[in-house]
């Protein structure tokens, strides 16, 4: 019988919030750490990104913070900003309470924001650890009254240099503090740090997901340089034609902002995230269901609740952290025998996170580049020609006729037909494929008209 998160401990307020979310059953790594980290243990975890360990050290966290008292109580230390913003942002989500303070701290914003966000009082601090290690320096940091402490990505801090300022930080936290490390690897340097920092920890190992399904045409599109994927996506969307998809985006943000573009350029498109309250999400899950949507652009802990059948494709707009981040979102196409397509939108510093993928499935993924106008007009052509295959056995055809019989006193059939064709296909091509439309020397491909960004206080992170 599997476990459910109140088999866990958690509150039932939160196990309800959960639900709302569509968490029903806990992961494997969730189920073994959760109870020793309600109990107040320290825990090391062995775990890979894609197994649920966010929610697996926040949600004990999340159910014991003080959210009437604004000072520091939780600090989750990342090796990357992107990290931390993921992290952050899944934690706002299952949090599910206004009040409380999640901020997320890391180099290349100015640190004026953070300080004055810090000052108004935050419970929840996640960031890499140079930008916490100024916000110490500078005193706008405290950790007097720290409860929690937590290593994530363990190995990867410590091979990008991190070993020092993570032993600063740990040795400036109170001894008093709850620790949790979760790392995929534990390679000596982190044993090192577990026992000379942690108080009789419990270990937890979960084994690694399974590969990605056969079944899953796994296709990567390069982006080219100077371009934004905003820019890239709609002459793939064009090419690709999804008949329902997933869009993962990082952030509540950007999710909000892709829609619109999508919107705005006439697709059929909607977004599901964090800010939507309950009532909303099962309202927009309806319409995916009906076909009254056909693509949703979703966060990773929004799309939990997703569980869509027949879903032709999952589009990596970002890419994930973790390859097992990756494996579990092209899972959700190429189900039940079907075929499925994933399609991943690449920049080149995101060519060490596709090597780190190909290894994990086991496959080289064929790179292409974004498509070019002739690709669109030549798949906008054939739809036509399917289109008007399905009218040539319609009902509707004997009407048309005598117009036919009408025009061929003057003109040739075959033109008839051709003129026909050109009018439909000129209604339903894109804009900005039309002849005068610019396009991109090195590519060849398109220059969609791009729409302008719209930000709405209800988005804002």
């Amino acid at each position: 019988m599997d476990l459910s998160f109140k088999d866990l401990g958690l509150s039932d307020s939160r196990v309800s919030h959960l639900e709302t979310l569509g968490f029903t059953t806990p992961t494997a790594i969730q189920a073994e750490a959760i109870p020793h980290l309600l109990a107040g243990r320290d825990v090391v975890g062995q775990a890979q990104t894609g197994t649920g360990k966010t929610a697996a050290f926040s949600l004990p966290m999340l159910d014991q913070i003080d959210v009437s008292n604004s000072a520091v109580q939780a600090l989750i230390l990342t090796p990357t900003r992107e990290l931390a913003i993921q992290v952050s942002d899944a934690i706002r989500d299952i949090g599910g309470d206004r009040r409380m303070g999640v901020l997320a701290v890391y180099g290349g914003q100015a640190i004026d924001r953070q300080i004055r966000t810090l000052q108004r009082g935050a419970q929840i601090v996640v960031g890499t650890p140079g930008r916490v290690i100024d916000l110490l320096d500078r005193g706008n940091l405290k950790l007097s009254q720290l409860s929690w402490l937590v290593l994530d990505e363990a190995d990867e801090m410590l091979s990008m240099g991190f070993i020092d300022d993570v032993e600063k930080i740990l040795s400036q936290a109170p001894a008093t503090r709850q620790t949790a490390f979760f790392s995929a690897t534990m390679e000596p340097s982190i044993r090192a740090l577990v026992s000379k920092h942690l108080r009789s920890p419990v270990n937890v190992s979960i084994k690694q997901p399974k590969a990605t399904p056969k079944q899953i045409n796994q296709v990567v599109y390069m982006v080219p340089r100077g371009w934004t994927k905003a820019k890239a996506l709609q002459p793939i969307l064009e090419l690709e034609d999804p008949e329902t998809a997933i869009i993962f985006v990082r952030t509540r943000r950007a999710a909000a902002e892709l829609t619109s573009e999508l919107q705005a350029a006439g697709h059929s498109a909607d977004e599901y995230h964090g800010d939507l309250n309950q009532a909303q999400r099962e309202r927009l899950l309806y319409r995916f269901r009906q076909q009254q949507v056909r693509w949703i652009v979703a966060t990773d802990i929004a799309a939990r609740g997703l569980d869509v059948e027949h879903l032709t494709h999952v589009i990596n707009y970002d890419l994930p952290d973790s390859v097992e981040s990756y494996v579990h979102r092209i899972g959700r196409t190429g189900r039940a025998g079907k075929a499925g397509t994933a399609i991943s939108l690449v920049q080149p510093f995101d060519r060490r996170k596709l090597q780190q993928i190909e290894r994990h499935v086991r496959q080289a993924l064929k790179v292409q580049t974004v498509p070019s106008r002739s690709q669109i007009e030549g798949r906008q052509l054939e739809k036509l020609k399917n289109k008007v295959l399905d009218a040539l056995t319609g009902e509707r055809l004997a009407s048309f006729l005598p117009i036919v019989a009408q025009l061929s006193e003057e003109y040739d059939a075959h033109a008839i037909a051709a003129a026909a064709l050109q009018m439909a296909y000129d209604q339903t091509r894109p804009s900005w494929l039309r002849t005068d439309a610019p396009v991109d020397d090195q590519s060849g491909a398109p220059k969609p008209k791009l729409i302008k960004r719209m930000k709405t206080s209800a988005h804002a992170d």
